[in-house]
Formats: C-alpha cells, sequence, structure tokens
C-alpha cells in the first residue's frame, strides 16, 4: 500500500491482504539501506494466518519516498505518523538492527499505539566503527562488503543454513544494498551511531518486549544488548546459537517461531 506521509509517498508491504479492522497489526521495521523484503516470510506468514502486516519502506528507501531521516528519533516519528494515517491504534512492532532501535524510541514516544515490541539484532547503544563510517561516506562497496563480511555466521557464508540449494545469501544482502541511493548507507550508519536515548528509553518501557539475539552475530553481539535487556522490565529473550546478524534471512523459521509466539501470547 501507498499512502501519503510527511507530503510524501511511503510504502508498507501487507503481505497481498487488504487491513481488516478487527485482526491484530503487526509492524515490521527494517535495518540500515534496507527495505521491507527482509521480512518476506515473517511478514507473508502473519498476513495469511489472521494479522494485518505493514513492513514498511523508510523514507528514501524501497518505494518510500521522501527526505532521509537522518536520526533514531526521527525515523520513530515517520513510524508513528504512518501509524496515524493509517488509523492503526495498537500494535506489534518488531524491528531489525537499526529498526529495532527505531522500534524502542517509537515504544518511549508512543505507549498508546506500541502493544508489544520485538527487538531483533539489537544493540544499544548501536556502535558502528570509524572505520565502516568512513567507507559508507567514501567507498560504498567497500561498506557493504564489510557489512556482508561481518553479519553472517561462517555456516551462512557458504550457504550451509539456506534450504534453497544454491542461495548466496551474503549476495542477496549485497544486492539488496546496491538498490538504495548514494549516501543512505552512510545516513543509516550515522543515525545508528549517534542515537544516545536507547537506555533511557528502554528504562521507559513497561510493555512485553521480545528480544532474538544471533549468538554469532559481529555487527550487534549479543553482549551489547544486554543493558536493553536488563532495563526492560520482564523482557524475552530468544538466543539463536548458530545464525549472525542477518538472521531473518539465516534462521527466517526460527525467527518466525519466536515472533509468531510472542505476538500470540497474551
Amino acid at each position: 500500500m501507498k499512502i501519503q506521509v510527511n507530503n510524501a509517498v511511503a510504502y508498507a508491504y501487507t503481505g497481498t491482504k487488504p487491513l481488516v479492522e478487527t485482526q491484530p497489526t503487526a509492524v515490521f521495521v527494517h535495518g540500515a539501506a534496507n527495505d521491507h523484503s527482509v521480512w518476506a516470510l515473517q511478514s507473508r506468514y502473519f498476513a495469511h494466518h489472521g494479522w494485518n502486516v505493514l513492513a514498511l519502506d523508510l523514507p528514501a528507501h524501497g518505494q518510500s519516498e521522501g527526505a532521509l531521516c537522518t536520526s533514531i528519533e526521527s525515523l520513530a516519528n515517520f513510524v508513528a505518523a504512518f501509524l496515524d494515517q493509517t488509523k492503526i491504534k495498537s500494535a506489534c512492532v518488531f524491528g531489525h538492527s537499526m529498526g529495532s532501535l527505531t522500534a524502542l524510541q517509537l515504544a518511549a514516544d508512543r505507549p498508546d499505539v506500541v502493544a508489544k515490541l520485538g527487538m531483533i539484532g539489537a544493540a544499544v547503544p548501536m556502535a558502528v566503527g570509524d572505520a565502516l563510517l568512513d567507507a559508507a561516506a567514501n567507498h560504498e562497496e567497500k561498506a557493504r562488503q564489510m557489512i556482508v563480511d561481518w553479519s553472517y555466521a561462517p555456516a551462512s557464508q557458504l550457504g550451509n543454513n539456506h534450504k534453497v540449494p544454491g542461495a548466496w545469501l551474503p549476495g542477496g544482502n549485497l544486492a539488496l544494498m546496491r538498490r538504495m541511493a548514494r549516501g543512505v548507507l552512510h545516513n543509516d550508519l550515522h543515525a545508528c551511531k549517534t542515537y544516545t536515548n536507547g537506555i533511557e528509553a528502554a528504562k521507559s518501557i513497561n510493555l512485553p518486549t521480545l528480544f532474538i539475539v544471533g549468538e554469532r552475530d559481529m555487527m550487534t553481539p549479543p553482549k551489547a544488548a544486554s543493558a536493553a535487556i536488563d532495563a526492560i522490565n520482564g523482557a524475552r529473550v530468544v538466543r539463536l546459537q548458530e545464525a549472525g546478524h542477518s538472521m531473518l534471512s539465516e534462521a527466517p523459521d526460527a525467527c518466525l517461531k519466536a515472533m509468531w509466539e510472542f505476538a500470540n501470547t497474551r
């Protein structure tokens, strides 16, 4: 679906299903230099099993237009505006990587609209090395390669974890990042690095929260989520032993299982 948000076209994938007022809603927020397609399995499953789905393209990503959001706070404001435009009053919000920070800030800013919070591949704060940030500014292809080198567990680099013969997960990630306009990757990484409100936001959260952690994650190592986990009372943690940072594709079934059970637990 495409709607006007902040005077620009904004897109969300709905799993090919119309929004139904009587159904619960799941919102999916992607990471840096990605788009809604990273949630392909999870969003379609929810949509075809009784949920409304909004897998967003953030501004200047995928099919959404408008200016880039330069901070996590402005990304959260965009998601809030999208939900207000679609008259969604309550949602289970999942975010991956940069999207997890966006979902966290949204939950802190708008507890009226976030019923449950799912953080996948999260680090609070989210450290971004100067070498990666410099490469994103001046040598984008080098930065993309650095990201895929660090985003996948060793078995995933070889395709051993994928059910489709011949599928190359790092290559798919590279192709997706290459579709983004120049500057998007640097903008997103900078927004993650400069987000300093994460722990305070986490301390304000008083709603069911799920963390999905990849034990082989080198982009956002498991220990980098510890402070946020400790700050949120009763946070649930699912640890995927053989997954790295790109766990949505490395361990799609395990991610879906954890997300589905969490979303449907009362």
